[in-house]
């Protein structure tokens, strides 16, 4: 299991890649279980008005959340290129610019010391 974490503007988002042999949530919308890698993430966007306020370069943002949702993958390359992308969509959705986003790959285990 990786953990994929983008940082920007003062805040942090992290999805989890379940890889080959590991087991991925399974639930509604979850991706075939014969797939090698599986990425979920939260999903977000800004709102007007409503949802959870965030602050997100020294301004508050209100933020709405999706379900995550999990996408299958045949290759690590792949599924790690796609995390990648999702977050720093995620932080354009918030006003970030992509290129402000810094991302790490870290193995679980090391995360939680």
């Amino acid at each position: 299991m990786l953990l994929v974490r983008g940082s920007a503007a003062g805040t942090t988002l992290t999805g989890t890649l379940y890889e080959r042999g590991e087991d991925a949530p399974s639930f509604k919308g979850a991706p075939d279980e014969a797939a090698p890698y599986v990425w979920v993430c939260d999903e977000f966007y800004a709102v007007e008005s409503g949802g959870s306020t965030q602050e997100v370069g020294g301004q508050d943002v209100n933020v709405a959340f999706e379900s995550p949702m999990p996408r299958g993958f045949d290759t690590r390359e792949k599924a790690l290129e796609a995390a990648r992308e999702h977050v720093r969509t995620q932080f354009a959705r918030i006003g970030v610019d992509p290129e402000d986003v810094a991302i790490e790959v870290e193995p679980e285990h090391e995360a939680q010391l």
